[in-house]
């Protein structure tokens, strides 16, 4: 990488995206101190990218340390039944928008901010279906695996995600 010049243009070199290595870094101590998951888990990555997801989207620019009204806007933004995936979809530009749209961000932040809610968006994990709350269906006959496996859905990994970050900002 090649330093920045006095009149803000990095003189032709590769831009370093700054802005979203920032906000993964922060999701990521977030969830870590958190205790909730295993980092090596597709559940971590989908806590972690929601989470820099919302820290990147929601950068004003300004200051962006995790002070507590940092931390109650990231507690809002990621609450279950917030329309969180379409704020994602309003904030984030498209390819081809103007890239001064998310303050203070960069096309490669802007690349690896799309690229983290692409797999968000498309790829489902197998998750406990928490909207079939009730009492437990009786007891099948059999080994169990099928029980299982009923009170599990396919869930775009978003949705799993979002609760992990916004419990790991709680936790904070």
């Amino acid at each position: 990488m090649h330093p920045e010049r006095q009149d803000g243009t990095n003189g032709g070199g590769l831009l370093v995206p700054m802005a979203w290595m920032y906000a993964e870094y922060i999701a990521d101590e977030l969830l870590r101190t958190g205790d909730l998951m295993e980092a090596s888990t597709l559940e971590y990555r989908a806590g972690r990218d929601a989470l820099a997801l919302t820290i990147f989207l929601s950068d004003n620019g300004a200051d962006a340390a995790l002070h507590a009204a940092r931390l109650d806007e990231l507690r809002l933004l990621t609450a279950y039944g917030a329309a969180w995936a379409g704020w994602v979809r309003d904030c984030l530009p498209a390819p081809d928008a103007v890239p001064e749209t998310v303050p203070g961000a960069a096309d490669p932040d802007l690349a690896l901010a799309r690229a983290a809610w692409r797999w968000l968006e498309e790829t489902e994990l197998l998750a406990a279906d928490l909207d079939a709350l009730g009492p437990p269906p009786p007891e099948p006959t059999g080994d169990g695996a099928d029980a299982e496996e009923s009170a599990q859905v396919w869930t775009p990994a978003w949705q799993l995600g979002l609760p992990l970050g916004h419990l790991a900002v709680h936790l904070r």
